[in-house]
């Protein structure tokens, strides 16, 4: 425990148990989340569980995605046989 610093940073009425390994904060029993064997607090605990999840998962193309697919390639199209004319 840091000395000096027996409340819980979450719960400043309790008495401190740890310090999260992550943060280095004391926190209360409650506030005490083991994981992977480590004791960690809500918030670090959180930003771990994103980690470990990883990337959003891709979504679909929606029918708008597809419809501005097409114009964007027609226009591109368009452009370059205007581009071909002038040029010939």
């Amino acid at each position: 425990m840091i000395q000096g610093s027996g409340r819980c940073h979450y719960h400043p009425d309790r008495a401190g148990l740890g310090v999260c390994v992550e943060c280095r904060r004391v926190i209360c029993r409650e506030c005490t989340t083991q994981f992977e064997g480590i004791n960690r607090c809500a918030a670090c605990l959180d930003t771990r569980r994103k980690a470990l999840e990883g990337p959003p998962p891709r979504r679909e193309w929606s029918v708008t995605n597809v419809v501005l697919a097409l114009v964007g390639a027609v226009l591109l199209w368009g452009g370059v046989l205007l581009a071909a004319h002038a040029v010939g």
